[in-house]
């Protein structure tokens, strides 16, 4: 099964963006808010050298942000992305 996980902060317009991408295509996720969890968004820095909300990881591969996820969606990636990954 599909693991998306979409790291977000308190009043960020491109995270509610990238959660409504995945809402309108019925894809489930998990939220994790960094907001006051400042250790944690360190070990992400870290881990994905990736500094910036929303941090989108699907099946433990970060993919992106916002930008990235739209860009996907845009080449017809995401939906191929998405059906592999469900396949699997």
């Amino acid at each position: 099964m599909i693991k998306v996980e979409i790291y977000t902060s308190d009043y960020c317009g491109y995270c509610n963006a990238a959660k409504a991408i995945f809402n309108k295509k019925g894809v489930e996720y998990t939220e994790i808010n960094l907001s006051h969890d400042h250790e944690l968004r360190i070990k992400l820095v870290e881990k994905h050298n990736w500094r910036t909300v929303p941090m989108i990881v699907i099946n433990e591969t970060l993919i992106g942000g916002y930008e990235q996820l739209v860009e996907l969606e845009r080449r017809g990636e995401l939906d191929q992305l998405l059906s592999i990954e469900t396949q699997g």
